[in-house]
């Protein structure tokens, strides 16, 4: 995958200024369960090693990714992802920060439906 646009088509932001870190994270969740509103300011995509990641933006906007496929995450927009299958959902996360800097930004204050 090589793009300089997230999943739905905006552009990335600009790289940061500071000392730049990789980070990298594994996360898995069941059948039924679904992450909280979030949202990133920095770089990321994934690959999902298994099951199908349904991600849902908070304007109802819809990406469905599968076993082996990538995806470049949105940043600056609020969004969830949610296992809407069968499997586990394995996935793989990689950032591109400014040292220090947090991954997402959470928004407890609107409900999951």
């Amino acid at each position: 995958m090589r793009s300089s646009q997230s999943w739905d088509g905006a552009p990335l932001p600009p790289f940061p200024a500071g000392d730049a870190e990789i980070v990298a994270m594994r996360y898995e969740f069941g059948p039924g369960e679904k992450l909280g509103w979030h949202h990133h300011d920095v770089i990321n995509f994934g690959i999902v090693e298994q099951g199908e990641l349904t991600i849902v933006d908070i304007n109802g906007n819809v990406k469905v990714v599968g076993a082996g496929e990538s995806l470049i995450e949105m940043t600056g927009t609020i969004h969830h992802g949610e296992n809407n299958g069968h499997a586990t959902v394995v996935l793989y996360m990689f950032y591109i920060v400014e040292k220090g800097m947090s991954l997402s930004v959470q928004h407890p204050e609107i409900p999951l439906l």
